[in-house]
């Protein structure tokens, strides 16, 4: 069957070679190829050539450039949004002559970086300013595309280094070409020098016309600890912590963040050191302004506890007024050693103004003067004469503090324990704890103080009982308690001693009392004197028989060496008893 149908369309030689002549423009069969090595001969590798777009073959484009045989290009190459239709012409680079399939190799991705290179190199020098957008993140930096892929390293991306370069990929950038290396293809360019240059012209206009009160825009470029660095168009100025508000922060990020929109007021301006203090709270009227009219000195008011000191509380009024209630002015009656023990921060507490000194932007406030104080009414609650029980809350060497009530404490002296006995310290009659009655014998509420008495619970025996049981002249028994340089104290019963003076023991002259009387034993004493102001007694051996030797000395103990302090001192005669008849020292009945 097909032969038939060759042999039916078969044509004669001579007819195809009339043919074949015409359509080659007459030329003869020598003059063909000829005309084929010249059309051929300016297709060489890495050169750009104009193609027209056949058809798309899956992830291939095909393009005829004239040559013998059509070039593949790779479709990715025309981007993903890229409209590829048959009969585009578009510019390419060959890479390759013929592969193994026998296809051009081209590339249109390099075709279009050389005549951007170029047109680049053509239109731009080291120094110019370009605009691109930022393509990726590459190792060192960013790519960015002004026409042609170009190096920013990661150092010329901003002034300071930034949380991630990554960041400004897709947007559209400003930059300076630094550097152009034509063999390599490669163009650096610095946004950070632009930005440098651009703040250096607007740093000197501002410096030009900036002045101290005035109002400013900026932009916050950094946050620390003690402040903010806003940029105020070339230059930076400190904001400091402390101008940030009128009210408390602790850091300023509670008011403030990278790259927000500011208005300060230049506070200061050093020309030059070229620094410049800012402050925010500035721009609003100090609530000091009007401190005196809205807390006047002695109105109340309920305010937030904000901070402690060991020497007392700061209460918040309002946001940048604060006071002071030092711990002397929180209780009446609570010996505070720490406001701890009173508040806490974020308590509301109700406050008294007790002073104001606006100049220091200070005020004294107080706690206690809210309530009522209780030592205004101590006297009413607690008369003279008052029997009242309380619980021993310390002691000391001149008394017992007693407490009365919850911040009341009475204090009770060593001389008010006893009528009659020597009491060297409280702990002799108290101890810590212990519950006892009293009597009140003065109430000072000035200086809060509530005197206390243990002995006023009994009568006095200096009053009635002791000169009627003892009078001048009477022989009474005694033990020997305590042997001093200038006599002898005697026990008459318990709590009551007298003074046997050294002249006293015997007619003739004694050097020291040891010599004739021991600690212990027992003696008999004529009373010389009793004198009831002094509560003194005295007391004499002289003409007075004495028990039996052995019923004297049955208590005795190894007696301890004479008394050499002050109070054992001689007294003068006349009033310790230097003559028989003014023998009267006794400590046991002197307790104050």
């Amino acid at each position: 069957m097909q032969k038939k149908l060759v042999k039916k369309f078969e044509i004669a030689p001579e007819v195809l070679a009339q043919a074949v002549s015409q359509a080659m423009g007459g030329a003869v069969p020598l003059d063909v190829g000829k005309l084929y090595e010249e059309s051929v001969k300016d297709f060489k590798e890495n050169t750009v050539v104009t193609g027209k777009i056949l058809k798309i073959l899956n992830n291939e484009v095909l393009v005829d450039v004239g040559y013998k045989s059509e070039g593949v290009v790779p479709a990715y190459e025309f981007g993903e949004d890229a409209i590829i239709e048959p009969g585009q012409e578009i510019e390419v680079l060959i890479e390759e002559i013929e592969n193994t399939t026998g296809f051009l190799v081209l590339s249109k991705r390099k075709a279009d970086r050389i005549r951007g290179w170029e047109k680049v190199i053509s239109t731009h020098a080291e120094g110019d300013v370009v605009k691109g957008t930022v393509v990726r993140k590459i190792k060192g930096g960013l790519l960015v595309d002004i026409g042609v892929p170009v190096f920013l390293p990661a150092s010329q991306v901003s002034l300071r280094r930034t949380g991630d370069i990554a960041d400004f990929i897709g947007k559209e950038i400003e930059c300076k070409i630094i550097k152009i290396d034509e063999s390599r293809m490669n163009i650096v360019v610095s946004r950070r020098k632009l930005i440098e240059e651009q703040r250096e012209k607007l740093r000197t206009d501002l410096l030009a016309t900036l002045k101290e009160g005035q109002t400013r825009h900026g932009v916050v470029k950094n946050i620390a600890d003690f402040g903010a660095f806003v940029d105020l168009g070339g230059i930076d100025g400190l904001l400091h912590i402390t101008d940030m508000t009128w009210g408390r922060i602790s850091h300023p990020s509670e008011l403030l963040a990278i790259d927000q929109e500011i208005d300060v007021m230049v506070l200061k301006f050093d020309k030059e050191r070229n620094r410049i203090a800012l402050g925010m709270k500035q721009l609003q009227e100090s609530p000091w302004a009007s401190v005196d009219a809205k807390y006047p000195v002695g109105s109340a008011h309920v305010g937030e506890v904000v901070n402690l000191m060991p020497y007392g509380a700061f209460v918040k009024l309002e946001d940048g007024i604060e006071g002071l209630v030092h711990i002397s002015e929180m209780s009446w009656t609570r010996r505070v050693n720490h406001p701890s023990e009173i508040v806490q921060p974020g308590d509301r507490v109700e406050v008294k103004v007790l002073d104001i000194n606006r100049e220091k932007q200070e005020i004294s406030l107080g706690m206690k003067q809210c309530e009522v104080n209780p030592w205004t009414t101590v006297e009413e609650r607690y008369p003279v004469g008052t029997v009242i029980e309380g619980t021993v809350r310390n002691l000391t060497n001149y008394g017992a503090f007693i407490e009365i009530e919850e911040g009341i404490d009475g204090l009770l002296h060593v001389s008010d324990m006893s009528w009659t006995k020597k009491i060297g310290h409280p702990n002799e009659m108290l101890k810590k704890g212990d519950t006892v009655q009293s009597v009140v014998l003065s109430v000072d509420r000035e200086k809060k103080r509530v005197a206390l008495g243990l002995k006023q619970l009994e009568p006095d025996p200096w009053k009635d009982e002791i000169p009627r049981k003892y009078g001048v002249g009477d022989v009474v028994a005694g033990q020997v308690m305590k042997i001093a340089n200038f006599g002898v104290f005697v026990a008459l019963e318990d709590g009551l001693e007298g003074l046997l003076h050294i002249s006293e023991l015997s007619r003739s002259k004694v050097s020291a009392a040891e010599d004739v009387v021991k600690a212990g034993q027992k003696v008999n004493v004529r009373i010389l004197k009793v004198d009831i102001d002094e509560r003194k007694i005295g007391l004499s051996m002289i003409g007075v028989e004495q028990p039996p030797r052995e019923e004297a000395l049955a208590g005795v103990v190894e007696s301890a060496p004479p008394d050499a302090s002050p109070a054992a001192e001689v007294p003068p005669a006349g009033e310790a008893g230097a003559a028989p008849a003014e023998s009267t020292q006794s400590p046991g009945a002197a307790v104050e």
